[in-house]
């Protein structure tokens, strides 16, 4: 926009009523450069002008009751004798029935590379004491606070209020209150370094569906042990990610810039291609932020350090503008999909009975919904009702495509769940498979691979060993080779979607893919539900 001085009132409704457009398109979101001209000539405004612009910007903000926040003002050498400046300035909405922002970030990095501290630091609000306080509330298991490793996948949350505040734990306040304050939520996945938990990162890269991935690497120790390999994860499943270079105050500035250097001849690698840009001050991070959903080959890279607290403010000025990847017209093409929830976490609550936690990837969930979760062992599909929906720890009536959350089932048999099944609508008709044919590439493998070679197979939330049974075209692969290649997974049924990621391992043996044919085994012939006695069902 260009300037909006005292605009009359036809125009003024004409602006707000693209205001909300803007603010439905990026879901609660919108940034507006005042100063700049529609084909982009920066041409500034004075100090009164910019005043005056500010002011209706701020009285449309609260028509459409959005909150607004200066990003930041630039003075421009335009010729005139007075200074004229542009601003960018964020415009907010309080979201309306709870809907508030979502994103999930992944944080991966190698084994003592600092992830847990700096969520720790970024979710409590407290700096680290150095030998690892602010990590304590993250551990879920008595060993991981013992050893200092995470072994399972835990999930914090971050809140920036519509000013763009950060609302986490420092205030003592529970979960349900940052998800009351928050306009904007960012769910922190945070998963093992640890080359032995591989298949634990692997599973809360492939179900969990982060947009963003943050890779901490350590500042004194480099790149080092699966950093390497948490980067190539990242670089299959195409999650865009970002880099943040840890413990800067354990090391001299030598090293940390011998860090950055190792990282960014990496990434501009041909087998990469992504632009590093590497974060020194405020403006920076709005730049990167702003960039870095536009165009997923820029690589924004931090230099901070969790004790210290140094450069962490720009961390959380880029994730407090990181906009949603999706706008908001995908996300109503998904809603109008049937209902498919992705289960990946199964919990017994006591006097709540069997709760399972997981993504809803299409349609929509509604608290009273039936549906049937399977496939069972024998490729049957068993009723059951959604008792009540909680998503980060607060109540929610409906839950929609895109959106992780926890459901209670009531009284359903736990026995019966287990990870990688799915929730879906009863006139759905699921197609599920045990013989599956994916275009793979086989990224490394010792020897040759042929057939009868066994794998473990990751497909979204599925993770089960396969047996290859035939290689199209050929009698074995060497790494590097690619082929279609027909897998059959040794122990029950899945259910699977054409051109779904495929990640598998073996030992050093790796590679990825997508899925191109099924023979599906159609649920009619196996008989629905009913084929169990009427003593069987829960409802």
């Amino acid at each position: 926009q260009l300037k909006l001085v005292n605009p009359s009132q036809y125009r003024f409704e004409h602006l707000v009523t693209q205001m909300k457009w803007r603010l439905q398109e990026g879901r609660g979101e919108a940034v507006y450069q005042i100063g700049v001209e529609d084909n982009g000539l920066l041409v500034g405004l004075s100090e009164e002008e910019m005043r005056a612009s500010l002011k209706t910007l701020r009285r449309m903000a609260e028509k459409v009751g959005a909150d607004i926040t200066v990003l930041r003002e630039r003075e421009v050498d335009y010729d005139s004798d007075v200074p004229r400046k542009i601003t960018e300035v964020l415009v907010r909405k309080v979201p309306d029935n709870q809907q508030f922002l979502d994103l999930r970030v992944a944080v991966l990095g190698n084994v003592d590379s600092g992830k847990s501290t700096l969520l720790g630091v970024l979710t409590q609000g407290e700096l680290d004491n150095g030998r690892g306080r602010a990590r304590l509330n993250l551990f879920r298991h008595l060993h991981e606070i013992q050893s200092g490793r995470t072994s399972s996948i835990s999930f914090e949350i971050l809140g920036f209020n519509s000013k763009g505040e950060v609302v986490n734990y420092s205030d003592s306040r529970t979960a349900e209150e940052i998800c009351e304050s928050s306009s904007k939520m960012i769910t922190f996945i945070d998963l093992a370094g640890h080359h032995k938990y591989l298949k634990t990162t692997i599973f809360g890269l492939t179900s969990y569906c982060p947009d963003f991935a943050m890779l901490v690497v350590s500042a004194n120790t480099g790149i080092a042990g699966t950093t390497r390999e948490h980067l190539g994860l990242a670089m299959a499943l195409k999650v865009p990610f970002f880099i943040v270079i840890s413990k800067v105050d354990l090391c001299s500035k030598a090293t940390v810039e011998r860090t950055v250097k190792q990282l960014e001849r990496i990434l501009k690698q041909p087998g990469c291609n992504k632009l590093p840009l590497l974060v020194n001050s405020d403006d920076d991070a709005v730049t990167a932020a702003q960039q870095f959903a536009q165009s997923p080959n820029i690589t924004p890279i931090f230099t901070l350090s969790s004790v210290s607290g140094e450069n962490l403010d720009l961390l959380k000025v880029f994730l407090n503008i990181l906009p949603p990847l999706t706008n908001s017209k995908e996300q109503e093409e998904l809603m109008q999909q049937l209902t498919e929830f992705q289960v990946d976490e199964i919990y017994t609550v006591p006097e709540v009975g069997t709760v399972v936690g997981g993504t809803l990837s299409s349609g929509i969930c509604r608290e009273g919904e039936n549906l049937v979760v399977g496939p069972t062992d024998d490729g049957k599909f068993l009723r059951l009702k959604v008792c009540s929906i909680q998503r980060n720890r607060s109540a929610c009536r409906v839950l929609r495509a895109g959106q992780a959350a926890t459901l209670a089932l009531g009284p359903f048999d736990r026995s019966l769940l287990r990870k990688g099944m799915v929730m879906v609508s009863p006139e759905m008709n699921p197609t599920i498979c045990s013989v599956f044919e994916a275009e793979i590439v086989l990224l490394f493998h010792a020897t040759t691979f042929r057939k009868g070679f066994q794998v473990t197979v990751h497909v979204g939330n599925v993770r089960q060993t396969a047996i290859v049974e035939k290689i199209h075209g050929k009698d074995k692969l060497r790494t590097g080779e690619k082929a279609v290649v027909c897998f059959r997974f040794i122990k029950h049924p899945e259910y699977l979607k054409i051109g779904a990621k495929l990640l598998f391992r073996e030992g050093v043996t790796k590679g990825i893919g997508h899925v191109t044919d099924l023979q599906a085994i159609t649920t009619k012939e196996n008989g629905l539900e009913d084929s169990l006695g009427p003593g069987q069902l829960s409802f």
